[in-house]
């Protein structure tokens, strides 16, 4: 019997224990979790098949850190310390630099793998878990060189076993690139919800005339804020520089609004278009 230990049993965790209970028969799926709200919902909608505790990881095979990424920051070296030699520890964070540089001197680094699946929605908690919301999904794999070779066979085996596509990226490379088209999307959803928030003051407006252009661009403003809020503070760095891009970009199409040239504003959103061809064929979801 293999053990799973699964930290964190909202949408990411509880999907990968739904995941892995599907693929493997002899499998025990243990979860942890601070709230007990969670633990016992997970228990019930079959997510896992018994509650733990930190103290249990010495017999795990697996383990899957899914909290928000300060806390994986804080639990990591501490996992480490009780795990055992053959057993491998991964993070599912939407940042990798501080996780890796938190672990890079533990002597279990060896265990640890750093990994980024490109998957979500905007619902949180043990009920949004999906089953199969990793298939065709594309999983990031940091430093993969720093886990031990056998390690790394074992855990991406059940990565391609769930369905997933695997990349490999430097840590810095891929905070950057995120910032781009996970980071600044959740920002832009929530900034353009608290616009229309704050003019509409009668929600009932909002509802009656919102259309599924607003109501798609808005849903990532459901996601969780315990969530991104750690995420931006981490990867600060790359989504000011973004956030700067967006906004002179944002200022431009005002400018050319004031003078009146929508030839230009036209050329803009024509050669904009081409992202169709780039997205074709993709399954973009946010995480």
């Amino acid at each position: 019997m293999t053990n799973v230990f699964v930290i964190g049993l909202g949408l990411i965790g509880g999907s990968f224990a739904l995941d892995i209970k599907s693929v493997y028969e002899d499998v025990e799926v243990y979860g942890i979790d601070t709230d007990e709200e969670h633990l016992s919902q997970a228990l019930d909608l079959g997510l896992i098949d018994k509650k733990a505790q930190p103290k249990d990881l010495e017999k795990a095979d697996t383990v899957i850190v899914a909290v928000p990424v300060s806390t994986s920051m804080k639990l990591l070296p501490g996992i480490l310390d009780v795990v055992r030699d053959d057993t491998v520890v991964f993070d599912v964070g939407s940042t990798k630099s501080l996780i890796c540089e938190v672990v890079a001197d533990h002597p279990k680094r060896r265990n640890f793998l750093a990994a980024h699946p490109i998957a979500g929605t905007e619902f949180s908690g043990p009920s949004a878990a999906l089953k199969g919301l990793y298939k065709n999904k594309v999983n990031i794999i940091c430093e993969v060189e720093k886990t031990a070779f056998k390690l790394q066979e074992k855990v991406l085996k059940l990565f391609t076993d769930i369905g997933m596509r695997i990349r490999y990226m430097d840590p810095a490379s891929h905070d950057r690139h995120i910032a781009y088209v996970s980071h600044l999307s959740h920002i832009s959803s929530f900034m353009l919800g608290k616009t229309v928030i704050e003019k509409e003051k009668n929600e009932r407006d909002i509802f009656d005339m919102a259309g599924s252009g607003f109501e798609s661009t808005v849903r990532l403003a459901k996601s969780s804020p315990a969530m991104w809020a750690p995420i931006f503070e981490q990867n600060k760095a790359n989504v000011i520089e973004t956030l700067e891009e967006y906004i002179a970009n944002l200022q431009q199409f005002k400018e050319l609004m004031q003078k009146g040239d929508f030839n230009a504003i036209y050329n803009e959103m024509e050669n904009t278009n081409r992202i169709k061809e780039i997205l074709k064929g993709m399954n973009v979801t946010a995480s």
